[in-house]
């Protein structure tokens, strides 16, 4: 088997590894997928990989639930350094207004990677917010938004917004979609990434 095929199925694991050990609470075989300055952006947390690892457990022990769930996987490799799509959903389930919901965000990990050692691992993780959606989990119950609020918030991830702004996160306003000059920015950075390797 040839080493980039080796290298993708390794970073392929990776990812996938990523999202069941922090879904399911495994804290530490999920501290081995980053390198030691790994970077995790996310809607509700922006900081080093370490520090994203223990506000999780915090939210965990408290019963907060964000589960993700993932599809394909695209990958550009340079030498020791690669840049990672994965399709992805994230759920959270949670009170809306004294309703039980649950939102699905779509979108995308966007993952800078490098192979140190003989090792792969996430030097910086961006996803990349594409479209989301409300529900009850009960479908007779009935749910009212703040149309204002809501439409005040980013289109890709509104709704996940919404609900993690009442349960008391601070939500970053400027996160990638699927068009736009922050995920051109992304798209910008992940080539220098690679670039960088290359020469």
């Amino acid at each position: 088997m040839d080493q980039p095929l080796l290298d993708r199925l390794a970073i392929r694991d990776l990812v996938e590894n990523w999202a069941v050990w922090r879904d399911a609470g495994d804290w530490e075989r999920f501290a081995t997928v980053w390198h030691d300055e790994g970077w995790m952006s996310a809607t509700w947390f922006q900081g080093p990989a370490r520090d994203f690892m223990r506000v999780s457990q915090e939210g965990f022990a408290k019963g907060v639930r964000i589960f993700h769930f993932l599809g394909g996987t695209s990958i550009d490799l340079a030498g020791e350094r690669a840049i990672a799509q994965t399709k992805m959903t994230i759920s959270q389930r949670a009170l809306v207004h004294d309703v039980l919901c649950d939102v699905v965000c779509t979108g995308r990990f966007y993952d800078f990677l490098e192979k140190r050692q003989g090792k792969w691992g996430i030097v910086r993780r961006q996803p990349i917010y594409e479209k989301d959606r409300i529900d009850p989990v009960d479908p007779a119950a009935t749910l009212r938004l703040d149309q204002k609020a809501l439409a005040a918030l980013p289109k890709g991830y509104r709704h996940l917004a919404y609900m993690q702004e009442l349960i008391g996160y601070r939500v970053k306003r400027d996160m990638p979609g699927l068009t736009g000059p922050e995920v051109e920015k992304l798209y910008g950075e992940g080539r220098e990434w690679l670039a960088a390797k290359a020469k």
